[in-house]
């Protein structure tokens, strides 16, 4: 299952105007916004963006839900057995939440990926 998706954009306010407007009509809210990063879900984000000053498609990253940090460890270990490159090893991401546990990888053509735990 797809745990969240995240976009770099270049101007912040203008995107979030964008995706405002998008996603009301589909019953969404902003859920989070820390100046550089806004969220979007109905019961909890899943859809956010970034500010980065030279986005460049395809510099999103996609973040798989695991059912706990045995998994996330798992996960990243096989991607890392079969081509993947570390993009940030297992671990807490207490910037992201008191509980949240991921691992980043980059794909053997280089998309991001995250498996990530964290309560709901």
């Amino acid at each position: 299952m797809i745990h969240h998706v995240t976009i770099e954009v270049s101007d912040l306010e203008a995107s979030a105007e964008f995706y405002d407007a998008v996603f009301a009509p589909l019953g969404w809210r902003r859920h989070s916004d820390s100046g550089r990063g806004i969220g979007w879900g109905i019961s909890q984000p899943w859809f956010f963006i970034s500010h980065g000053d030279t986005p460049v498609p395809g510099s999103e990253v996609v973040c798989f839900s695991a059912p706990g940090i045995a998994a996330v460890k798992g996960a990243w270990e096989g991607g890392i057995e079969t081509g993947g490159l570390d993009d940030g090893r297992p671990g807490q991401r207490t910037e992201l939440g008191p509980s949240y546990y991921s691992a980043h990888l980059r794909d053997p053509d280089g998309h991001r990926i995250e498996i990530a735990v964290a309560p709901e």
